[in-house]
């Protein structure tokens, strides 16, 4: 097993069998100690994050692997908190899908002039690069294109599949009486160049709500699977 990356929420090795491993960290990201999902740097550890976040992880890619939606997902061990997945090539360094469905975080200190916080959002998508010295900047397609990160096709496949994602995630959270204001995804492409959903499902990289109550990372395993 060969480290390839030491990541700010996970570090990623290299299995002999051409898979990679992905083990989860206690680190969340956020600012002086405030969890932020939409944030690029490492804000708080919380003893447990880690497991919490591949129980909540696996259940999802396997809820979405019987529904038959793409995932790099292979298999989950919760006791040494690692999962197994496909090799994935990524979009230049990276790309992060944001889907929204309130007014809150970046989105609303970027447009608090025409929006309140909290107001709805149609599931709004977004897409920016992964690069934490320029502020993970959004990306267009347009521009996807001109700099070969994504072709136009590639670019609608991710923007379309995001919101597909989402909505099953949201919808599952609904069945618990819990909100999603907002999340965040990636995706890569397998050795055939198909795209799938890759990184983690947590709460980690979500925004939910019980009520007005903000649900926090190491909460949502027990109100979601019960």
């Amino acid at each position: 097993m060969q480290l390839v990356i030491t990541g700010k929420t996970k570090n990623l090795y290299r299995l002999g069998n051409g898979n990679m491993l992905l083990e989860f960290k206690d680190d969340l990201t956020g600012k002086d100690g405030v969890f932020d999902p939409g944030a690029n740097t490492v804000g708080l550890t919380m003893e447990g994050a880690g497991e919490a976040g591949l129980r909540v992880t696996k259940f999802f890619f396997e809820t979405f692997k019987r529904r038959g939606l793409p995932t790099h997902y292979v298999d989950a061990d919760l006791e040494k908190k690692t999962m197994e997945v496909v090799a994935a090539e990524p979009f230049g360094d990276g790309l992060e899908c944001i889907c929204r469905y309130r007014a809150v975080g970046s989105f609303y200190r970027r447009f608090g002039k025409y929006i309140k916080e909290g107001d709805k959002l149609d599931g709004l998508v977004e897409i920016t690069i992964k690069d934490d010295e320029a502020g993970d900047p959004p990306i267009t397609k347009d521009i996807a294109v001109m700099l070969g990160i994504a072709t136009a096709e590639e670019y609608d496949t991710l923007l379309k599949l995001t919101k597909e994602f989402s909505d099953v995630i949201k919808e599952i959270l609904e069945t618990s009486d819990l909100s999603l204001y907002d999340l965040k995804l990636e995706f890569g492409k397998d050795k055939d160049g198909k795209i799938m959903l890759i990184d983690e499902i947590s709460g980690g990289n979500m925004r939910v709500y019980k009520g007005d109550e903000y649900v926090a990372p190491l909460k949502l395993p027990e109100l979601l699977l019960k």
